[in-house]
């Protein structure tokens, strides 16, 4: 690909005039965005015009007839090397332009700055992979259900759900009777638990006139002598071999006295 070369300012003649500020004009007249070329629409003759020159900025030369080529007279524009000074704060300026250019798009071109994308919903789970309540009724209604609509599912052979749907029936059918089972009984505790304030009143209506109220009412004597309750007067005070008990007791004497003695002499 060719290199574009700049334009450059081949003179350094200018029309005399004093310098166009482009603070002084219609922000629509020239274009100086940055990495484009700059370029104006000369004041005298209203086409578009190049900017040349780095530091000191010139509109190019420029005839006024654009139809030299059919034989008419090469008439210079008098605002051919016109002096440009950019006097504007070109952000601004190129954000004020983009607004406009924005605004004046047709509504069906336009678009956000920030495309905003609704989500889509994910699937749905299939049924095998429901985190449910697992009763008999309902393994036994899910399978039915995808064996009636899965292709795969065929006389013995299963699909992946179809598949875990089976043993999920199974083991709901293995663990029936457990089930079962201790539902009668939280049932019968249930029950109990209901009736077990009707069934103290039918003892205590049977029982309690009689034997339950007498023992409640018997009260035991307590013995004469006696230091408490729990010993009475027959409790033995002396030992009843006094020679064995005199003998254990010289023993455990004589040991004592030699743990003493050891004990002084360390």
């Amino acid at each position: 690909m060719p290199r574009k070369r700049p334009g450059r300012v081949r003179t350094k003649h200018t029309n005399r005039r004093a310098p166009l500020l482009l603070s002084t004009m219609a922000p629509e007249d020239f274009n100086v965005r940055t990495g484009e070329t700059r370029s104006i629409a000369c004041p005298d003759c209203r086409t578009w015009r190049r900017i040349m020159g780095d530091t000191v900025l010139k509109i190019r030369e420029h005839c006024i007839s654009d139809k030299v080529g059919e034989g008419e007279k090469h008439t210079l524009c008098p605002g051919t090397d016109q002096v440009v000074v950019i006097d504007i704060d070109v952000r601004s300026w190129q954000a004020r332009q983009n607004r406009l250019l924005r605004d004046a798009m047709p509504q069906e071109n336009r678009r956000a700055a920030q495309q905003f994308y609704k989500p889509i919903p994910a699937p749905a789970a299939p049924v095998s992979r429901i985190n449910t309540e697992i009763t008999l009724e309902t393994a036994r209604q899910s399978y039915l259900a995808h064996r009636k609509g899965c292709k795969r599912c065929v006389k013995g052979q299963h699909c992946t759900d179809g598949g875990i749907l089976a043993r999920r029936y199974v083991l709901a059918l293995n663990h029936e009777p457990a089930r079962r089972g201790a539902h009668e009984e939280q049932e019968r505790r249930t029950m109990r638990k209901r009736t077990a304030p009707t069934a103290r009143k039918a003892q205590w209506a049977k029982h309690g006139g009689s034997e339950v109220e007498t023992a409640n009412n018997r009260c035991a004597e307590r013995i004469t002598g006696s230091l408490s309750e729990f010993r009475g007067p027959e409790l033995p005070l002396a030992p009843q071999d006094p020679a064995a008990h005199d003998r254990r007791q010289a023993e455990l004497g004589k040991q004592y006295t030699g743990k003493d003695s050891v004990t002084a002499a360390a």
